[in-house]
């Protein structure tokens, strides 16, 4: 077996692109964000959409990418063993109940509820474990996953359970993970995309050794961490100790699922937070960003350059304007219940000096909706957004999707990441891994 990253690193002179196998590809943004930031290699990708023939994204993936190993597979079907050896494994994994049970015989082993994809990136995990203690692979040094900002707070009767099930099961497998809530729009980019990204970092790496070492895991998760460097934070006041909540996760994961829950009504998770050896370290942290913004009107195309089935007929906007505004009103239910309905309005049309609201999957089309965007232009004509402007909202290339229809682009896009993200982790990343001790050493502990 060769050196893995980490030896190589020391033993050689030269920077080797780590290399990442790519889970739930989609049409590929953690792909594009790691290629941007320079000194990744991605060997193995896997999109796979159930319940329908044809599989759109897998072949806009495979059509945009030459490189590494191509999987359309379903997750679960695929061994291990198949999948290269990799430094980095990365994922916008499925949002799904993660609760899991015991084993007939009470056995340590759980058993995920059947189709729960997080389970798949546990099981591809637990099997890189051991090949590598038979000396016969490696366990993946490094993640980066992505998922909705609810998940930390997810089920409703169980406040939290599926995120302490997810760290649980990954400091069992012997990282350190940080998570972050981060909202690209707060950092300058052209979307107000929310979602929770998670770093974790395996014993035996440079930086578990480093975080391991801190009498204050706060300070990395503050100032000097991965994500903190690539984007900075505050507290409430920065000369005083954050709210934060020290608390630990013990018992084994169906121990876990069956009893975690947070205070109340609440999750013990904050926006912010790192799993140390079983001890969570969380606080509640704001963006910290003074640079350049992008605002939807930055990414837009000339009017010019518009297609005509993307201008609002007159006779559909009274619709457009019911869906789009504020209502109190009673309805009835499809059992013949009558109640009150109300909601606040949306902007309509969409604020140009503004980044886009989140692109959601149902974007695409011509018919009237509450949640499509909908921008005026110069000449004062409504109209929906292109396939290449919801691209732009998430910092792909323009025509990246090219070749599927124009409602299937959107899908695409309301499933994907902002791009940018993922590119400013990437960078980061690669810097912490490289940096020399002396380096991390006067950072996490300055005059």
């Amino acid at each position: 077996m060769g050196l893995n990253f980490t030896e190589y690193m020391a033993k050689s002179k030269h920077t080797p692109p780590l290399k990442v196998a790519e889970l739930f590809a989609g049409v590929g943004g953690f792909r594009i964000g790691l290629e941007q930031a320079k000194g990744y290699e991605v060997v193995f990708g896997n999109q796979w959409e159930p319940g329908t023939k044809k599989q759109h994204a897998f072949e806009i993936y495979a059509t945009r990418f030459k490189t590494g190993t191509h999987s359309n597979q379903d997750i679960a079907t695929v061994k291990v063993g198949d999948i290269p050896d990799h430094d980095l494994l990365v994922g916008g994994f499925p949002c799904q109940d993660y609760s899991v049970a015991r084993t007939l015989s009470h056995a340590t082993g759980i058993i995920g509820k059947k189709g729960v994809l997080w389970w798949q990136i546990h099981r591809i995990l637990k099997e890189k474990q051991e090949a590598e203690q038979k000396r016969k692979g490696k366990q993946p040094r490094y993640l980066l996953l992505e998922n909705v900002d609810r998940l930390l707070k997810s089920p409703v009767k169980q406040r939290g359970r599926d995120f302490a099930l997810m760290l649980a099961s990954l400091s069992q497998l012997g990282y350190i993970v940080e998570w972050r809530v981060i909202n690209a729009a707060e950092y300058g980019m052209p979307q107000r995309r929310r979602r929770v990204f998670i770093l974790g970092y395996l014993k035996g790496t440079p930086l578990h050794t480093r975080i391991s070492k801190l009498k204050d895991p706060f300070d990395w998760l503050l100032h000097h961490g991965t994500i903190a460097k690539a984007f900075p934070v505050k507290t409430n006041d920065e000369f005083m100790l954050p709210p934060e909540r020290h608390f630990t996760i013990s018992g084994d994961l169906a121990d876990i699922s069956e009893r975690f829950r947070g205070t109340g009504n609440e999750s013990p998770f904050e926006n912010t937070g790192i799993i140390v050896n079983g001890k969570i370290y969380t606080a509640k942290t704001y963006p910290a960003y003074s640079g350049k913004r992008t605002t939807l009107g930055d990414i837009v195309l000339k009017e010019s350059e518009i297609p005509a089935e993307y201008f609002i007929a007159a006779k559909d906007m009274p619709r457009w304007k019911y869906l789009k505004g504020a209502k109190k009103e009673p309805r009835q239910s499809k059992l013949g219940h009558t109640y009150n309905y109300s909601e606040g309005p949306i902007a309509f049309p969409d604020p140009l000096n503004k980044p886009a609201r989140t692109i959601i999957t149902g974007e695409g089309g011509r018919s009237p909706s509450r949640f499509k965007h909908v921008i005026v232009t110069k000449s004062g004509r409504y109209r929906r957004l292109t396939p290449i402007e919801l691209e732009r909202a998430n910092m792909f290339p323009d025509k990246h999707t090219e070749g599927a229809t124009d409602a299937r682009r959107a899908f695409f896009m309301g499933n994907a990441l902002v791009v940018g993200v993922v590119e400013r982790l990437g960078k980061e990343l690669k810097r912490q891994i490289i940096q020399k001790p002396s380096s991390a050493k006067k950072e996490l502990c300055p005059a």
